[in-house]
């Protein structure tokens, strides 16, 4: 591929730097390398929009070659590298993502974005004192990022830190009013404590902001259904299903941070057999069964 020859080109001139060379030929190298590195340079910069955009379609087997070329080809670029350790993030090599993210940083430290990214992979691993300090270290450069708020205050709540999870939450949503993921965790935290009515209240709010949101409706049709209101809840638990039928998997809704007690009555009332019909592939008018939504 031409982009390889590119690299081996600039690999060759920084090479021949190193070597004796007449007088007149040392003065000519000089000028060469810029030239090559410019355009390598820009090479680079347009790979990385190609992975940028192979990445927006989720096709990051392409996307990643061309991320790591890229930033080998615009090694000084922040963003180059803070495109590869997205991509990492998104496919779940999460040392991989914090070895570019952290490069992305040292080279614009101003970039609360990489901070947030950061956060991210720490928190996958599990590393949530980690995650608090990236988060905190983002929320400094761009207070009222309402995800990074957000973000912060699930690192919080994996670490039992229930009253700091919910101010980071509310501070989330005083940002953004429509940031229903912040008012649907709070019901969670609400629901474990004991509070069905508090945390119905959080949930009815979610569903308003988003019709489309499953998980509040779901939580919302457990949480009515464990309180009596049956019928509704039925209701609501297949119209969660219809719009997504991850959240009929237990272990998707823990990922998801849903806690015990939660987790308990919800597989109860995934076990009805009207809720279990929902989760049955469809057929569809030709007579094909359709999958259920991933």
């Amino acid at each position: 591929m031409p982009k390889h020859v590119r690299l081996i080109s600039f690999l060759v001139i920084c090479s021949l730097w190193s070597m004796p060379r007449a007088a007149q030929a040392q003065a000519l190298i000089p000028h060469t390398l810029q030239l090559d590195a410019a355009k390598l340079e820009k090479q680079g910069l347009s790979l990385a929009q190609e992975a940028a955009q192979l990445g927006q379609f989720q096709q990051f087997e392409l996307a990643l070659p061309r991320a790591r070329l890229a930033s080998q080809l615009a090694p000084k670029n922040d963003k180059v590298w803070f495109l590869l350790g997205g991509l990492h993030l998104q496919t779940k090599d999460f040392d991989g993502a914090i070895t570019a993210l952290t490069k992305a940083q040292s080279l614009n430290p101003k970039n609360a974005d990489v901070l947030f990214a950061l956060g991210s992979a720490n928190f996958q691993q599990k590393k949530y004192q980690v995650a608090i300090a990236n988060y905190q270290a983002g929320l400094k450069l761009k207070p009222n990022d309402p995800e990074g708020l957000f973000d912060l205050g699930n690192a919080y709540y994996m670490l039992g830190k229930l009253p700091d999870a919910i101010a980071q939450y509310n501070k989330a949503v005083s940002q953004d009013k429509k940031f229903w993921p912040a008012i649907n965790n709070i019901g969670l935290i609400s629901y474990e404590q004991g509070d069905i009515t508090g945390a119905i209240k959080q949930w009815q709010t979610a569903v308003t902001l988003d019709k489309q949101a499953a998980e509040p409706l779901l939580a919302l049709a457990v949480a009515l259904y464990t309180k009596g209101d049956r019928q509704q809840g039925l209701a609501m638990g297949e119209a969660a299903l219809r719009i997504d039928q991850r959240y009929g998997d237990l272990n998707f809704l823990k990922e998801n941070l849903w806690g015990g007690r939660l987790l308990a009555d919800t597989k109860k009332f995934l076990e009805i057999p009207r809720i279990q019909a929902a989760l049955q592939p469809k057929e569809n008018s030709s007579g094909a069964r359709q999958q259920p939504t991933q």
